[in-house]
């Protein structure tokens, strides 16, 4: 019979990149009674948390909270800006960027995938120049969106998002820009606006 209850003596630890462990005080507040989801006290803390959760982001954009996992996020940022058959440019900087890409397939999108050229791929963030190079030789801006991972879960490995705009603006390409910033969100400095990115995804599980 499966038990989900049992965990050794002791706090328990999981030593994985995530989920997190959840801080106390955040477990002892969800212990308190439930509140209407149709009441006053409800309204006033949704739009309370969807207003400050844009400081995180740094942004004056609207922010979405649904339930689901980074995959999901996944699906969710493709989904709603791309259609299949879109060509998408995406970087490979560790196991979840190659995860993303892998999502992307199987939602129907022509995926081009780049990486650091050399050995040891997954060591090495988002070479820009690279992209520029390649949205420069896209003369029919076929190519309709550029996916990186900010900070990559496997590794440890965080690249430079200001710098990727600037390399799409640099070509004088159309293509989006989608961010994956599930395990660097609220760890590591992350600018939506300053750093002209079109769509990022993040999840609570992580940082």
């Amino acid at each position: 019979m499966l038990t989900l209850d049992f965990h050794p003596t002791g706090r328990h630890f999981l030593q994985i990149p995530g989920p997190s462990p959840v801080p106390d005080r955040i477990l002892r507040a969800m212990s308190l009674p439930t509140i209407d989801h149709r009441g006053p006290e409800f309204a006033a803390l949704g739009l309370k948390v969807l207003a400050d959760i844009k400081k995180i982001f740094q942004t004056k954009q609207p922010v979405i909270i649904y339930p689901a996992s980074g995959t999901g996020a996944w699906e969710a940022a493709l989904a709603n800006t791309l259609s299949p058959g879109d060509h998408v440019l995406m970087y490979e900087t560790g196991h979840f960027a190659a995860l993303w890409q892998k999502l992307a397939a199987r939602l129907g999108l022509k995926t081009e995938v780049m990486s650091h050229p050399g050995a040891d791929v997954w060591r090495h963030g988002v070479q820009a120049s690279q992209i520029e190079e390649r949205l420069k030789a896209d003369t029919q801006h076929a190519i309709r969106a550029v996916c990186v991972v900010h900070n990559e879960t496997s590794t440890g490995v965080t690249s430079n998002i200001a710098a990727v705009r600037r390399a799409i603006d640099a070509a004088k390409h159309p293509a989006l820009l989608l961010v994956d910033t599930i395990s660097g969100l609220a760890s590591a400095d992350y600018r939506h606006d300053e750093w002209g990115v079109d769509v990022t995804i993040s999840g609570s599980q992580k940082a």
